[in-house]
C-alpha cells in the first residue's frame, strides 16, 4: 500500500465512522422523543408517565451532547494526524530532548494524551455539572471532582508510565517477535489488576463499609451458599458522593472476589429484591463470564498486537497519516488512535455477546430466587436511574451491552409464569 492510498482508505473510514455514529444517535433521539407520549404496555402500572417522560428527556440530552462529543472527536483526530498535531509534538520534543530516547516517547504519548484530555475536559464537566446535576444525579462538588482528578493523575505517573516504559522496551530490545512479550506482559497486568482493584485502587476513590444489616446479610450469605460462592466479604460503597444512579457488582478474581452494593440501591431496593439483583451478578460468575471474557480479551490484544507487529515497520503508515518519521512508540501511538476507526462496525457483535451473557445471567437469577423479584428490583432501577424504556433497535444493537428493558422483563416473566 502506498502512502496517498492510506490516506484515502483513512480518510473514507473516517468520514463513515462518524456518520454512522452521528446517524445512530438521531435515530435513537427521535425514536426516545416518538415514544415519549405513552409508557410502554408491559410498565403500565408500574412506571409513571411522569418518569418515562423523564428518562426520555434525560436521554435526549444526552444524545445531543453525544453529537457534540463524536465530533469533537473525529476534529481532534484529523487535526493530530492529517493536520500536523502530533508532528509538531514531536519536532518540538526533539528540539528540547533530541530525536529518540525514552523520555522522548513517553512525553509524546503523555503530550497527545493530555491534550485529549484538555479538548474533551469541558463536555465532560458540562456532563456532569449541568447534565447530570439537571436531572438530580449528580452529587459530585468541585472539591471532590479535583481530588479524583489529582489521584488519576498520580495513578497514571506511578503505575501507567513504569508500565508504558516496559512496553516501550520490550518493543525495542526483543526483536520482530516483541509484540508476542509484550502480549504476554499485557496479559499479567490485566489479571494483577484483577486482583489489586478491589483492596489497593477503588478504595482510593470510594469507601467501603462491611455490609451491616444483619437481616439482608444472613439472607445474602444463603444465597450464597446455595449458588457456591465465596468472596472476601460483602461491602457497601459510597456511590452517593457522586451520583445518584444505583448499581451493584462483585469484583475481584480467586479469592480476592467480594460483593459491592452501592448505598443508593440499598436506599431503593426491598430485601428480596437486592437478593435478585445479586443473583443475577452470581450468574455471571456460575457461567464464567468474567473468565470469557479475559480469554476474549487474550485473543483479540493477540491479533491486534501481532497486526501492529507487522504494520510498525510501513513507512506508509506514518506517512499517509502525516505523522513524520515512524518509530515505536508514534507506531504504537497511531495505532491505538486509528483503530478504533476501522474497528466500529464490529461493535454489534461486542455487544450481542454482552447481551446474551446478561440474559444468561437473568435466567440464572430466576432459578436461584423468584423471578418476579428481579422484575421488580429492575423496573425501580429503570425508573430511578432514567434509563430510556424505548431504545431505537438499531442503535440498541450496537451501544447496548445489557438488552432493552421491554425484552429483558418479557423474557423474565415468561420464566415467572
Amino acid at each position: 500500500m502506498t502512502a496517498p492510498q492510506f490516506t484515502f482508505l483513512f480518510l473514507a473510514a473516517l468520514a463513515l465512522s462518524t456518520a454512522l455514529r452521528l446517524w445512530l444517535s438521531l435515530r435513537h433521539g427521535h425514536h426516545v422523543r416518538v415514544n415519549s407520549g405513552t409508557v410502554p404496555a408491559e410498565f403500565a402500572g408500574r412506571i409513571e408517565l411522569a418518569d418515562h417522560q423523564r428518562a426520555a428527556n434525560y436521554t435526549v440530552a444526552k444524545v445531543r451532547l453525544g453529537l457534540i462529543d463524536t465530533l469533537i472527536d473525529a476534529a481532534l483526530l484529523l487535526v493530530l494526524t492529517l493536520g500536523g498535531g502530533i508532528a509538531a509534538i514531536d519536532m518540538a520534543l526533539s528540539a528540547i530532548l533530541g530525536s529518540g530516547g525514552y523520555l522522548h516517547d513517553l512525553l509524546l504519548i503523555g503530550s497527545v494524551g493530555l491534550t485529549g484530555f484538555l479538548v474533551t475536559l469541558p463536555l465532560g464537566l458540562y456532563r456532569t455539572f449541568r447534565l447530570e446535576a439537571e436531572f438530580g444525579f449528580n452529587k459530585l462538588t468541585w472539591r471532590l471532582w479535583f481530588v479524583d482528578l489529582v489521584k488519576g493523575a498520580l495513578l497514571t505517573l506511578v503505575i501507567g508510565a513504569p508500565l508504558l516504559l516496559f512496553v516501550l522496551w520490550l518493543m525495542q530490545a526483543m526483536g520482530p517477535a516483541w509484540w508476542f512479550y509484550v502480549w504476554l506482559f499485557w496479559l499479567g497486568f490485566n489479571l494483577l489488576v484483577l486482583v489489586l482493584y478491589p483492596t489497593v485502587i477503588a478504595p482510593l476513590f470510594n469507601k467501603f463499609s462491611p455490609l451491616e444489616d444483619a437481616a439482608l446479610k444472613q439472607r445474602i450469605e444463603a444465597l450464597l451458599a446455595r449458588c457456591g460462592f465465596s468472596s472476601s466479604g460483602l461491602f457497601v460503597m459510597d456511590g452517593s458522593k457522586r451520583s445518584a444512579h444505583g448499581n451493584a457488582y462483585f469484583t475481584g478474581f480467586g479469592r480476592a472476589k467480594r460483593i459491592v452494593f452501592f448505598d443508593t440501591l440499598l436506599d431503593k431496593l426491598t430485601p428480596q429484591e437486592i437478593e435478585g439483583v445479586l443473583a443475577h451478578e452470581l450468574g455471571h460468575y456460575h457461567h464464567r463470564h468474567v473468565l470469557k471474557r479475559i480469554a476474549l480479551l487474550a485473543v483479540v490484544s493477540f491479533v491486534l498486537l501481532w497486526g501492529l507487529g507487522h504494520l510498525i515497520e510501513q513507512t506508509w503508515f506514518y506517512d499517509g497519516l502525516k505523522v513524520g518519521a515512524g518509530g515505536t512508540a508514534k507506531g504504537l501511538l497511531m495505532f491505538s488512535l486509528v483503530l478504533p476507526v476501522f474497528t466500529f462496525p464490529l461493535s454489534p457483535l461486542l455487544s450481542a455477546l454482552s447481551r446474551r451473557d446478561e440474559y444468561e445471567a437473568d435466567a440464572y437469577a430466576a432459578k436461584q430466587t423468584a423471578a418476579a423479584d428481579l422484575v421488580s428490583a429492575l423496573v425501580k432501577l429503570y425508573r430511578d436511574n432514567a434509563a430510556t424504556l424505548t431504545p431505537d433497535p438499531l442503535h440498541s444493537l450496537f451501544y447496548d451491552s445489557h438488552p432493552p428493558a421491554s425484552q429483558r422483563i418479557a423474557r423474565l416473566r415468561a420464566v415467572s409464569i
